[in-house]
């Protein structure tokens, strides 16, 4: 009993995907159209995408470094230099304190700047201010943890200046929402347009086995088992378009990586990535829930009517 009932349902299903490739096959124009739309949606989309998760890598990246860094009075002792960088440590958000003295500061400087040390040759005193360099604790890593220290630091007594990254997170976090939207509203105004073309394909194929469909009909057939391959029709038209834009995608990450991979690693020590394995089904998955959701439509405008 239970092997007839899995042959059935494996003859079913074969029923089904032997009908979907025919549906396809019948109006293969109509169905390369939908399926080079979602392509050309997904390219798209998933280019937006991979610009962003690259952004938001970076910000990871430099959000691990994130530093404050106070300068001190030239009036204050090491004694009071070692006593504020205590009270430093201790306040909430502060990870590390690290004391930096004018000659460390110094030797910095002439280290960074190579051959422009001469520069300093003609300097009777160091210039350099002692400091305090302040790293923050994990949960603070961003640009409102880095204003809440900041605040913190301002009123104690003996910091002269506060300098920290703020301002470039602050920009650079604006620019990776203003991505995300552009992707946002592009992808929807795209993805109705795919809706639109691939509903209209499934109902060209409702309408070219309209004869077929009265025949199952009346022999019995339900209305899930009429509908199952213009379904299953729309899942395997959105997933080619799907897996042809992850090939575009791939191909043109692979052709702009050279140009872009050393400038990178260079500045932020990381070259960009690609779709992860589980990103990549994703994208293909994207591309078959397109195709389901417009066959559905199309499914159900046609019942009706």
């Amino acid at each position: 009993m239970r092997n007839s009932i899995w042959l059935r349902g494996f003859y079913q299903v074969l029923y089904f995907v032997r009908s979907a490739f025919r549906g396809m096959w019948a109006s293969r124009l109509t169905s390369g159209v939908a399926v080079l739309t979602i392509g050309v949606v997904l390219v798209l989309v998933g280019a937006f995408l991979l610009l962003v998760y690259n952004m938001e890598e970076l910000i990871d990246e430099f959000g691990n470094e994130l530093q404050i860094t106070a300068y001190l009075d030239a009036d204050v002792s090491s004694d009071a230099q070692r006593d504020l960088a205590a009270r430093v440590a201790a306040l909430p958000g502060v990870d590390e304190v690290n004391q930096v003295s004018p000659e460390q500061a110094l030797e910095r400087f002439r280290s960074s700047v190579g051959s422009g040390v001469r520069l300093l040759e003609g300097l009777d005193e160091n210039p350099l201010p002692a400091s305090l360099e302040i790293s923050l604790s994990p949960e603070q890593r961003s640009a409102g943890g880095l204003a809440a220290v900041s605040v913190s630091i301002e009123g104690l007594e003996g910091i002269a200046d506060i300098r920290s990254g703020r301002e470039w997170v602050e920009g650079y976090l604006r620019a990776i929402s203003l991505v995300r939207t552009i992707g946002l509203g592009l992808g929807v105004i795209l993805a109705l347009a795919t809706l639109l073309i691939v509903a209209n394909t499934i109902r060209l194929g409702i309408i070219s086995r309209s004869d077929e469909l009265e025949i199952l009909s009346l022999v019995g057939a339900s209305r899930g088992f009429i509908r199952a391959p213009f379904l299953l029709e729309g899942v395997l038209q959105g997933g080619a378009g799907g897996a042809i834009a992850l090939a575009i995608l791939f191909a043109l990450f692979e052709l702009a990586l050279p140009g872009l991979e050393s400038g990178l690693e260079m500045i932020v020590g990381s070259a960009p990535r690609f779709f992860s394995t589980s990103e990549s089904i994703m994208v293909v998955g994207g591309g078959a829930a397109l195709g389901l959701i417009g066959s559905a439509g199309a499914l159900a405008a046609g019942f009706r009517s």
